[in-house]
């Protein structure tokens, strides 16, 4: 049975497609929505005397990784940022795994990493703006010499872009050169079937190993530089 490469839905004259990368990510959200209601409640009855197990052991551990993340960045405002932070950290870790499975990586979409990367890069500027006022971080972008100020912005643009090429570069590299390797075998059959042992490998690097790098870079980055606006300075 072939798969399903995008959802169309007609109405009328006018067609919606959903492609299946962004149809991965909100199967995901229900997923975890889930998980974190079942998850909340386990917590609640937990008796702290006993050690933790199943679902709530998942869940102290989920907490340490993104402490692990973050925590050195945002210092004291860590605890007002896990919840999103948490969220996203968890999801897209899932949604970089999930080639394993067969699925599309919501990540290999450049328009689902922008609309990440801008929400972080949105965020960040409203607590600057919060912070000092809008005519302070407009002052900000002309220090040290007002002559450097076209060069600040292209720096607090380049945030953005950033997050969202590296991201989305890896993560499609990766579902490439694994199709690419893939097609060879089936090609080159019977005797392809020995590329099968090497194809371990390249999940464990594309899949695993750079998914979760690439979104440790993505936090820690976004996590930084909102850490600069909200954290106290050491």
């Amino acid at each position: 049975m072939p798969s399903i490469s995008a959802l169309e839905i007609h109405v009328g004259s006018f067609t919606l497609e959903i492609q299946q990368s962004i149809l991965v990510w909100l199967i995901l959200c229900v997923v975890f929505a889930t998980f974190f209601i079942v998850a909340g409640k386990k917590i609640e009855r937990q008796d702290p005397s006993k050690a933790s197990k199943g679902i709530v052991y998942i869940s102290e551990e989920a907490l340490n990784l993104v402490l692990f993340v973050i925590k050195g960045n945002l210092r004291e405002t860590t605890k007002k940022y896990i919840p999103l932070f948490g969220t996203l950290i968890l999801m897209m870790i899932a949604s970089n795994l999930i080639g394993l499975i067969g699925l599309q990586n919501p990540t290999s979409n450049v328009s689902f990493n922008a609309t990440l990367a801008i929400t972080m890069w949105l965020m960040i500027q409203g607590n600057a703006i919060k912070k000092g006022g809008l005519i302070a971080r407009l002052k900000e972008l002309t220090e040290p010499m007002v002559i450097l100020t076209p060069l600040n912005i292209i720096g607090e643009m380049a945030l953005p872009i950033s997050l969202t090429m590296r991201l989305f570069g890896n993560i499609l590299a990766g579902s490439i050169i694994t199709m690419l390797v893939y097609t060879l075998i089936k090609a080159l059959m019977p005797w392809g079937v020995l590329g099968l042992s090497a194809t371990p490998f390249l999940h464990m690097y594309f899949d695993i190993f750079s998914g979760v790098i690439q979104t440790y870079i993505f936090f820690t980055l976004a996590s930084f530089n909102l850490g600069q606006q909200v954290a106290e300075e050491e």
